[in-house]
């Protein structure tokens, strides 16, 4: 069974049905991934600079659920947060995977990479008694691996680990690895966290098809192609010039604080908690998968 790209774009909302809405489609879907990808390819999870909510977000994918992406789509074969194996002995499989598959898997990288200080800002394991750092490893790992995929804002642009003053000098995986003449292509996934379906939907595709397009600053096309404040609910409001002063008023947030004019991502119709709400339903945008978050959207409740 052939899953077309157009029908895998609807499958992603591009047509407006959001992923885990389509009953009759995800079945095909997924018994396309199963045939396509038969031996999953191999991938490894590396963090560097982060709070590990990229990794929790990914956790409560609902269609496909986390099961069914580690069992189905991929093959997860290093993740320092959901593996039961430590150490050396967790160093030395991920390397062997990386030499064994040379070319052909996938490196996650989620948290910035802290360069400063040759990289001792963040050790991730040892290796002969030496420490690792995600510098070294993370240049090891990207020469080796077929794509790089920079999940969430610290990943893809720095984030917060970034902001100012970055005592640690980090920064986004694109520019380490530009930096390091390394030229393996590098996909980035923004949000604070990024929903589930950005992370699950950019392996689904890149697999199946190939990278997909990329706007210019290296993001998905296809999740991150629309501005949040063209498509936000108070957009009337903002016409009218009809601005809340505090919460729970009717009228345009942008005077609180919100960044939806600055800010491109499908929150808006894909929502977050199984399509229960999102940002602006509760609060406002703040700005989370832009590249100049953190430092040019604080402070968050307050005008840009």
């Amino acid at each position: 069974m052939k899953v077309t790209r157009r029908e895998f774009l609807k499958w992603c909302g591009i047509s407006g049905v959001a992923i885990g809405v389509s009953p009759a489609l995800l079945p095909k879907f997924a018994e396309a991934l199963e045939q396509a990808l038969a031996g999953n390819p191999p991938v490894i999870w590396v963090q560097g600079s982060g709070c590990t909510g990229c990794s929790v977000s990914l956790l409560n994918a609902v269609s496909p659920d986390i099961q069914d992406i580690l069992l189905k789509i991929i093959s997860l074969k290093f993740h320092p947060t959901v593996m039961a194996a430590q150490g050396e002995t967790a160093i030395d499989y991920a390397n062997e995977v990386a030499n064994k598959y040379k070319g052909k898997f996938f490196l996650v990288v989620e948290g910035a990479i802290p360069t400063g200080s040759h990289g001792t800002f963040c050790v991730v394991g040892e290796k002969g008694g030496k420490e690792v750092t995600i510098v070294d490893w993370t240049k090891d790992l990207a020469k080796k691996a077929a794509g790089v995929l920079a999940f969430g804002t610290c990943a893809a642009y720095g984030g917060l680990p970034a902001a100012k003053p970055n005592p640690t000098n980090a920064k986004g995986v694109g520019d380490f690895l530009k930096e390091a003449g390394i030229k393996t292509p590098c996909i980035n996934v923004p949000g604070c966290p990024p929903h589930p379906d950005w992370m699950a939907g950019t392996i689904a595709h890149t697999l199946l098809y190939g990278i997909p397009e990329l706007d210019e600053i290296g993001r998905p096309v296809l999740f991150y192609g629309s501005l949040v404040h063209d498509n936000c609910p108070y957009r009337s409001y903002f016409e009218e010039e009809q601005f809340c002063e505090h919460f729970g008023e009717t009228g345009c947030r942008y005077e609180l604080g919100c960044k939806g004019p600055m800010s491109h991502c499908d929150s808006w119709k894909r929502k977050w908690n199984n399509g229960v709400n999102w940002c602006v339903d509760n609060a406002l945008c703040i700005g989370c998968t832009e590249p100049n978050f953190w430092d040019e959207f604080a402070p968050l409740y307050q005008p840009s």
